[in-house]
């Protein structure tokens, strides 16, 4: 499990992160989204010790990760800027990698080359970008660590190499029971991708959630009555947002889904039907409710 305590960072006068505290299972897929700055990038290079801490600690296990190199050594991270040794080709880097990861897995690296369709011996220098990124992706994987760490992982990536890739992170935590952490601004991405969702903005966790209870918890609804209404009508009921034209209400609700439509089908209602929300509209409703502009999720 990775846990941080308190964590900060700060860059001459401005804070990365400001005491964000958070627990992340092992055996998930765990996303991170939020607005450009919020810290995603830099809460990952804590974790994979490229940064140290201003305050606070990152652990593994309970085993802190700072100058520790036993504890680092079962992390792989895959950064949004990604870097190769000048004139290096995949076999090259895979060199480096086994020199570094002890259970760096040159068979599992040959398979994932082999299902990438990439040249082992041209200079990565040559690759498109969306290449390079599948290049990384395949050297963090054959790292065989406990944990993987990738940022803005499927930028560049064409919409069949994507699959290829969430596919690839379901195997890494159903059949070798990794843990897998992933950032990205496309929360549509994310939706069926992740098992647990963080939001981030000005250096806080400002919402965590099991994106199954996440995306249970908020519907909408479409309600009219026979008689004029206004929100009033539901006193009791947690609603996010409340909008009506003409005699039909669009109302945003948050609690249990059972529960509220007893309610109003008690109140005999003429139009009656539940809505599921997408991921993205959740998160756009949580942050207006925590007084947050909404634009920052979609960053």
């Amino acid at each position: 499990m990775i846990e941080a305590r308190d964590l900060c960072k700060k860059f001459s006068q401005t804070h990365a992160l400001k005491n964000l505290s958070c627990r992340i299972p092992d055996g998930c897929v765990y996303g991170l989204v939020g607005s450009n700055g919020a810290g995603k990038s830099t809460f990952l290079r804590l974790i994979a010790d490229v940064y140290r801490p201003s305050s606070g600690e990152v652990l593994i296990d309970g085993q802190p990760v700072s100058d520790n190199p036993a504890v680092k050594s079962r992390v792989a991270f895959v950064p949004d800027d990604i870097y190769f040794l000048p004139r290096a080709s995949l076999d090259r880097m895979a060199k480096l990698y086994a020199s570094v990861y002890p259970n760096f897995s040159y068979k599992r690296y040959a398979e994932l080359v082999k299902l990438f369709c990439l040249n082992r011996t041209s200079s990565l220098a040559a690759f498109s970008k969306g290449m390079r990124r599948q290049a990384a992706t395949l050297l963090a994987l054959a790292c065989s660590t406990d944990y993987v760490l990738f940022d803005e992982t499927f930028d560049g990536l064409d919409p069949v190499v994507r699959n290829t890739v969430k596919n690839l992170l379901y195997e890494e935590v159903c059949s070798r029971n990794k843990t897998v952490i992933v950032t990205s601004h496309s929360l549509r991405e994310l939706e069926d991708t992740c098992d647990q969702l963080a939001l981030l903005h000005n250096g806080r966790i400002v919402f965590e959630s099991d994106i199954s209870n996440l995306k249970t918890a908020m519907f909408k609804i479409q309600v009219a009555f026979a008689e004029d209404f206004d929100r009033t009508k539901f006193e009791g009921i947690e609603i996010k947002s409340f909008g009506k034209k003409g005699s039909v209400a669009s109302i945003i609700v948050k609690g249990d889904r059972d529960a509220v439509s007893a309610r109003i089908k008690a109140m005999n209602p003429l139009l009656f039907e539940i809505l599921p929300l997408s991921l993205e509209e959740v998160f756009v409703y949580e942050m207006d409710a925590l007084g947050y502009s909404s634009n920052i999720v979609l960053g």
